[in-house]
């Protein structure tokens, strides 16, 4: 028994050339949907670093008055923000101030109802 290589056929031309333009035309695309995605990527991380919020300085010196006989019960951060926790004479407020600039950002007081 004599083994034989399977011939096939020369392909048509035709066919092969468009079957190339086609890969070519899918990794054309391919290709300028992964450099958007890469510009979109750059265009970010460029946003993040150069927008104008701009940051405190490293050593700020910041005074926050309290009213007289106030006590600060607690502190924390939230996000931005540094919450501080004070009792004015019996009452609560909590003071919030932009982590950055160090900045009050907003008071909440709480009183009883009459």
């Amino acid at each position: 028994m004599q083994m034989t290589e399977a011939v096939t056929p020369d392909p048509n031309p035709e066919l092969t050339a468009q079957l190339t333009a086609r890969v070519r035309r899918m990794m054309l695309i391919a290709g300028l949907t992964t450099a958007l995605g890469v510009g979109a990527v750059f265009v970010a991380i460029g946003y993040r670093i150069y927008r104008g919020e701009g940051s405190a300085p490293a050593s700020s010196d910041v005074t926050a008055t309290l009213p007289k006989g106030a006590k600060i019960v607690s502190t924390g951060v939230a996000g931005e923000r540094i919450v501080v926790t004070v009792d004015v004479n019996g009452a609560l407020q909590i003071r919030t101030f932009d982590a950055r600039t160090l900045k009050p950002a907003g008071q909440l007081r709480f009183v009883n109802e009459p």
